[in-house]
């Protein structure tokens, strides 16, 4: 499924994948749990460190479209969701005291924001899926990658047109009523569920294995599995919160830090990431950012794994998407101006939850 730099014990790659993983849950866990540290984390520190990347970064840093749309779209996500969690005050006209959660157009916000981080990945799918037609190794925008588009690019970016309309009740977002043990206030989502969430990971797999490849070992597992994992137990109820904090954090880690990311590659036999910079020095190439240079041939390209896991992704969302109309017909209920799952217990736990 992956493939490494030679060289590299597969110990030491599993020992990188675990510190990453504990940091990004660590890290949600700090962010949430402590109002102004969240405030620091999503206001100041991105403001100093796009003044970096435009400055002294800019030709290390990522350029393109995707990665810049993606660490200002999720860090945006963040901004909105601790203002809707932290947000109130008294008008001083009224005496009335008033909380921004309780405001039907703030609740708007997150529904948006996700719905725009899923459509910039389905762009970018189809755009893979219709430019690259053979196996390609480009060097552009200070990155270098391997694409090979196909049906597995259609398939997953339908399968995120899908998760998009499968995203339902979100005027019940709510937030997390203060404990002795939990004062961190998330923004907790009860229509949101499982099955949703899994819809999603799937689907957003299966977008790095196609088109982040040399990213696809942080992510695509790890930045997707520390999300779930809280908004499954320490975190419940609150995985949209959870998703937007460690993809901002690693948006932003990857942008300031891209020497770390890793380059181990899947779907392309005996080539480690490490070694696409040799294999093309091998075909006589020149790397500079803008040069566009295909495999020859593209023989050693194994596409199964990409249609495997984008046809998954596919199903399972159109099993979702099922589910939703099963639902409204059988409540009657508009999925998209109000609850549609209030009768399931994991539903009923989250919603306990809340203030």
């Amino acid at each position: 499924m992956f493939t490494f730099a030679s060289g590299v014990s597969t110990g030491l790659v599993w020992l990188v994948w675990i510190g990453v993983f504990i940091t990004l849950f660590g890290f949600n866990e700090v962010t949430r749990r402590f109002k102004w540290v969240g405030f620091a984390a999503f206001v100041i520190l991105p403001t100093i460190l796009t003044i970096v990347w435009l400055t002294v970064m800019r030709d290390t840093t990522y350029m393109d479209w995707f990665h810049l749309a993606k660490v200002y779209s999720s860090t945006a996500g963040c901004i909105g969701f601790w203002c809707i969690r932290h947000l109130e005050g008294t008008n001083k006209k009224t005496g009335e005291h008033w909380k921004l959660s309780d405001k039907k157009w703030a609740l708007a916000f997150p529904p948006l924001i996700l719905a725009i981080n899923i459509a910039e990945a389905v762009a970018r799918d189809f755009e893979v899926g219709m430019k690259y037609s053979a196996g390609v190794v480009e060097a552009l925008n200070n990155q270098v990658q391997f694409y090979i588009g196909g049906s597995w690019n259609y398939m997953n970016a339908i399968a995120g047109i899908i998760n998009i309309v499968t995203i339902t009740g979100w005027f019940g977002i709510c937030i997390k009523k203060k404990t002795s043990k939990d004062s961190s206030k998330d923004m907790l989502w009860p229509d949101m569920l499982w099955f949703w969430i899994i819809a999603y990971d799937l689907w957003n797999f299966a977008y790095t294995y196609n088109c982040l490849p040399g990213h696809a070992w942080y992510c695509g597992f790890a930045l997707l599995l520390a999300p779930t994992l809280c908004a499954f137990t320490v975190g419940k109820g609150a995985w949209l919160q959870h998703r937007a904090h460690t993809l901002a954090l690693w948006c932003m880690f990857a942008q300031t830090f891209p020497a770390f990311l890793d380059e181990g590659r899947f779907a392309v036999d005996s080539i480690a990431g490490s070694q696409l910079k040799a294999l093309a020095v091998e075909q006589g190439i020149e790397f500079k950012n803008g040069t566009v240079t295909a495999i020859a041939g593209g023989a050693n390209v194994n596409t199964t794994a990409m249609f495997i896991f984008s046809l998954a992704a596919l199903l399972f969302n159109i099993g979702v998407l099922a589910y939703m109309i099963y639902k409204v017909a059988k409540t009657k209920r508009n999925p998209y101006t109000s609850e549609l799952y209030t009768d399931l217990a994991k539903y009923q736990e989250v919603k306990a939850l809340a203030e």
